[in-house]
């Protein structure tokens, strides 16, 4: 798989780097010498320094070959109108970072309908640990319709309790459970120990209640 990705700062440069660890084949462009060079030392991946809203420069990046193709610079108008370009050579999938979430109109009603904002995920994040303080780490899932819990067990009421007593209801299913520090696969007979870790993938709108059956 092919992927490019526009801007060479914070987030372009991480994500390049996951992409390669990957797999992936990766091509990233910056127009900012000094970015472009730090990223040619750091990744191993074609760099092009120029400016993803220019139609040679996506074409020196072959542009027509990408599978997918990230806009990830910090500057929402730069983002926009790369997409625009980028969706007249039928790349299958684009991705928009967005600063300003008053901006993400603008980039659905081009059709691009991939659109991230780094900065409302993050506060998202920070919220999700002030008020649940007792889960360990917290994933959105799907379409956001369930989300996947890690959470270690301290309510007495399900110590000492097989997964078979507890899960799945309509709500909620244990997907993992971990014994000393190892994934498994739960099994009906397994027993829930006090302070163990577990992962439970739940409906959004049961979150609350299946914090408390096992905080």
């Amino acid at each position: 798989m092919y992927a490019i990705i526009m801007g060479g700062g914070r987030v372009g440069l991480s994500l390049a780097s996951l992409l390669i660890e990957d797999g992936y084949d990766v091509t990233l462009i910056e127009s900012n010498e000094e970015l472009s060079n730090n990223a040619s030392v750091e990744l191993d991946a074609l760099v092009i320094c120029g400016s993803g809203t220019d139609t040679k420069t996506l074409e020196e990046a072959n542009i027509e070959d990408a599978d997918f193709f990230v806009a990830t610079t910090g500057n929402d108008e730069t983002n926009l109108l790369s997409c625009i370009l980028v969706k007249d050579y039928g790349v299958p999938k684009i991705i928009a970072r967005v600063s300003n979430t008053d901006h993400e109109e603008a980039f659905i009603k081009v059709g691009i309908d991939n659109v991230i904002s780094p900065e409302r995920t993050a506060a998202g994040y920070l919220e999700k640990i002030i008020t649940r303080p007792n889960v360990a780490d917290l994933t959105t899932f799907g379409q956001g319709d369930a989300e996947i819990l890690d959470m270690i067990i301290t309510n007495k009421k399900v110590i000492g309790k097989s997964i078979y007593e507890v899960s799945p209801t309509e709500d909620y299913i244990i997907i993992a459970t971990y014994k000393e520090g190892k994934l498994n696969i739960p099994q009906q007979n397994d027993v829930l120990t006090k302070g163990e870790k577990i992962s439970i993938l739940v409906k959004r709108n049961a979150l609350k209640k299946t914090e408390k059956k096992f905080e």
